[in-house]
C-alpha cells in the first residue's frame, strides 16, 4: 500500500493527478473548435494556484496578461510592467499547470517597450517568455506590428495580436474608449486585422470594438481566431480579466464584465460558469456588455 501524499503547510495545489481526459490544447485543437462553431474560452491568471483552478474549470486558454500591473501591482496602467515581471508570472503559471498536468494553452503578454524597437528585440523578448513556459506570445497594435508578427511566426513562435482598445497606448488613444466607431476607424481596424492574419497571427484579441464590427472582422479572418473583450458575442471566443469576473478588482467593473462569483460556491464554480456561459452563448449579451 502506497504512502499518502504528505500535507504541505501552504499547499494550495493538489499533487499531480492522473492524466486528464481532455487532450492538451494546441493550435490544431483551437482550429477544430472554431470549425465546429464552439466558442474558445480564455481567462487571465498570474500565479500557479489560480492557473490550476482555471484549467480544472475547463478554461482552454490562460493569458498571463500585463493587466497584472493593475490587478497585482496596483499600477495605474499596464505601461509600467517590465519583461522580467512578465517572465516571472509566466513561469509561475506554467509551474502550476505542470503541477496538475493541466491542458490549457498558455499565452504571455509582451509588455510595453519589449518589442517596439525592432523585430530582433521582439524575438529576444518573446524567447524569454517561451523559455518561461508560454506557448504563444501576445502583442498589441496594428500596422507596424505586422512585420514583427511575421518575423516571430517564421521563427516558430505562435502570435496572438491585439486590436481595438490597446491598454499599453491608452494615453495616445485618449483614455479607455471604444475604438472603431466611425467609418474610417472601422476600415483601419479591418485592414490591420487582415494584415495581421496574413502575417501569421493565429489569434486576435478585439477589445472594446463595436459588436457589429467585431463580428464582421471575425467573418473575414478564417485563419485567425478572434477573442473578444467588450466586443460582443460574434467573436470566435471570449476573454476576461480573472479579478474582474470574480468581482475582486480594485475599482468599478467595466460594462463588458459579468461577476461570475454571484451565486457560485467557489472560484472554480465561477470559472466553470463562465466557460459554460461563453460556450452556450449566454455571455456576453450584446445589449448589456457591448457597444
Amino acid at each position: 500500500m502506497s504512502n499518502p501524499t504528505p500535507a504541505t503547510p501552504y499547499g494550495t495545489l493538489p499533487a499531480a493527478s492522473p492524466l486528464p481526459a481532455r487532450n492538451p490544447v494546441s493550435l490544431p485543437r483551437l482550429n477544430e473548435l472554431r470549425e465546429r462553431g464552439e466558442k474558445i474560452t480564455m481567462l487571465t491568471a498570474y500565479d500557479a494556484t489560480f492557473a490550476a483552478v482555471a484549467d480544472a474549470a475547463g478554461v482552454e486558454c490562460i493569458l498571463v496578461g500585463d493587466s497584472l500591473g493593475m490587478v497585482c501591482q496596483g499600477l495605474a496602467s499596464t505601461a509600467g510592467v517590465t519583461l522580467e515581471t512578465m517572465a516571472y508570472h509566466v513561469e509561475s503559471v506554467a509551474r502550476g499547470l505542470r503541477r496538475v498536468q493541466g491542458t490549457a494553452w498558455l499565452l504571455g503578454d509582451l509588455p510595453f517597450g519589449a518589442y517596439h524597437e525592432s523585430k530582433e528585440q521582439a524575438m529576444r523578448s518573446a524567447a524569454q517568455l517561451v523559455h518561461a513556459g508560454a506557448h504563444m506570445i501576445k502583442l498589441e497594435g496594428g500596422g507596424w506590428t505586422a512585420d514583427t508578427v511575421r518575423f516571430l511566426v517564421e521563427r516558430g513562435i505562435p502570435v496572438c495580436a491585439h486590436l481595438g482598445l490597446t491598454p499599453q497606448t491608452v494615453h495616445a488613444l485618449g483614455g479607455y474608449r471604444v475604438q472603431g466607431r466611425d467609418d474610417q476607424a472601422a476600415l483601419t481596424l479591418k485592414r490591420h486585422a487582415l494584415e495581421l492574419q496574413d502575417a501569421g497571427a493565429t489569434m486576435l484579441v478585439l477589445e472594446m470594438v463595436p459588436a457589429a464590427l467585431a463580428t464582421e472582422i471575425t467573418q473575414q479572418l478564417p485563419r485567425c481566431h478572434t477573442i473578444g473583450i467588450g466586443a460582443g458575442k460574434g467573436t470566435a471566443g471570449q476573454v476576461l480579466v480573472m479579478h474582474d469576473m470574480l468581482g475582486v478588482n480594485l475599482g468599478k467593473n467595466p460594462k463588458f464584465v459579468r461577476n461570475f462569483m454571484d451565486g457560485a460556491g467557489s472560484v472554480r464554480d465561477a470559472m466553470a460558469n463562465y466557460v459554460r456561459a461563453v460556450k452556450d452563448g449566454a455571455f456576453p449579451e450584446d445589449a448589456v456588455h457591448a457597444w
